[in-house]
């Protein structure tokens, strides 16, 4: 079970993290992913992504491709990627052993949804930083 104290905010409208719970909840049963982006701290565009994984009821990968397209994209529009988002699968919407050794971003946010079927979804935000994991607030906007 993670703990910590929540020590920044990352701002979403509803409308995107609606978008967002649309998008991980299509397939339930297996991970969904993305980028989320914007400027600052407030988060202004979602990117669905597809997870290729070879297991994605246990992870998520972005494909390479579709990841460099949204890159180019990115820099073309003066935006920066605030957070990658991924779905799990019954379980809490907390980094994994998997999420902590891939967080290859630390600037980023990395924000989890989780499916469990016992509950609600619930969407959380992380700083993940050579191993150290720092929730942060989600603040969703109207």
């Amino acid at each position: 079970m993670g703990g910590g104290e929540i020590e920044n905010k990352i701002f979403i409208k509803k409308a995107i993290c609606d978008c967002l719970l649309g998008h991980c909840s299509k397939d339930p049963s297996k991970e969904s992913c993305g980028i989320l982006a914007g400027t600052g701290r407030k988060i202004e565009k979602i990117f669905p992504l597809t997870n290729v994984s070879d297991t994605p009821e246990l992870c998520y990968m972005i494909d390479p491709g579709e990841q460099l397209g949204i890159f180019k994209e990115l820099r073309k529009d003066n935006l920066e990627m605030l957070a990658i988002f991924h779905s799990h699968v019954n379980v809490e919407a907390y980094p994994s052993r998997k999420d902590i050794e891939l967080a290859f971003y630390p600037d980023s946010s990395y924000i989890i949804v989780s499916l469990d079927s016992r509950n609600p979804p619930s969407v959380r935000s992380f700083r993940i930083n050579d191993g150290k994991i720092t929730e942060e607030e989600l603040v969703i906007e109207d």
